[in-house]
C-alpha cells in the first residue's frame, strides 16, 4: 500500500469539505527533528496536538533533553495553525517489562515492533479520550523504521480504541531530507541513537 497516497486522499477530502473547522489530530512524536517536517506539512490541514510518549528512552537525562527540544521547536516554528503539546508518562519500567526476552533482538526486529505497539496504543488511547478525529506518529519519517509495520499496528490499535489512524510514510516526497534541513535551520539536537538502551552505539556507551 502507498501510505502517502492514502494520506493524500484524506487531505483532499478535508480540503473539499465545506466545514471551516480543522479536524483534530494527535501526533505521537518520537523526537523534535522527526516532528519538524510533519508539523510543517500537516499543520496546514489539522488542529494538531503533539503527544510525547517515549518511555523507551534511556537514560532519563536524555529523555528530559528530548522533551525540552520538542517543546522549544513547537514554540519556534512559524506554522499556519498553532500546535499544542502534551507529555505522556515517563514509565521506563513498562517498556522493559514489555521487551523482556527480546533484549538481544537486532535493531528493527520484534523488540522494536513491541515498542511501536506500546507507544501507538497509548497515542490511540489519548486520542480517544481527547476526542480527536485522527492520530498518527512521526516514526514513519525515519528510513530506519518499518513504515508498513507502523501503519499495520496503527490500524490495529485504532480499531481497539475506536479512533481513526492517519496513514503515513513521511519519508516520502523528501520528507526525511526536509527534516534534516529544518533541524539545521532551528539548531535542533539530533541524537545519535534511537533512544533505548539497546540502540546505543558501543562508542556512546564507552564515552559514558
Amino acid at each position: 500500500m502507498n501510505y502517502q497516497l492514502e494520506l493524500d486522499k484524506i487531505i483532499n477530502k478535508i480540503n473539499s469539505s465545506p466545514s471551516k473547522n480543522l479536524p483534530k489530530l494527535l501526533i505521537h512524536s518520537c523526537c523534535a527533528p522527526c516532528s519538524s517536517y510533519v508539523l510543517e506539512y500537516l499543520s496546514n490541514y489539522f488542529a494538531i496536538t503533539i503527544f510525547y510518549y517515549n518511555p523507551n528512552i534511556y537514560p532519563e537525562d536524555e529523555y528530559r533533553r528530548r522533551v525540552k527540544e520538542q517543546e522549544d521547536l513547537i514554540r519556534a516554528m512559524n506554522l499556519k495553525n498553532s500546535v499544542l503539546f502534551v507529555e505522556g508518562d515517563y514509565e521506563p519500567r513498562k517498556y522493559y517489562d514489555l521487551v523482556k526476552g527480546h533484549e538481544k533482538d537486532p535493531e528493527g526486529g520484534d523488540r522494536c515492533f513491541i515498542c511501536y505497539g506500546m507507544r501507538l496504543k497509548e497515542a490511540a488511547k489519548a486520542a480517544k479520550e481527547g476526542g480527536y478525529e485522527y492520530f498518527t506518529t512521526t516514526l514513519t519519517i525515519s528510513p530506519h523504521k518499518n513504515a508498513a509495520k507502523l501503519n499495520e499496528i496503527g490500524e490495529e490499535v485504532a480499531a481497539l480504541y475506536g479512533v481513526s489512524f492517519l496513514p503515513s510514510d513521511f519519508k516520502k516526497r523528501n520528507g526525511y531530507k526536509r527534516s534534516i534541513e529544518l533541524s539545521k535551520e532551528y539548531g535542533l539536537y539530533r541524537q545519535d541513537y534511537c533512544g533505548c538502551v539497546y540502540s546505543i552505539r558501543k562508542d556512546t556507551i564507552n564515552n559514558e
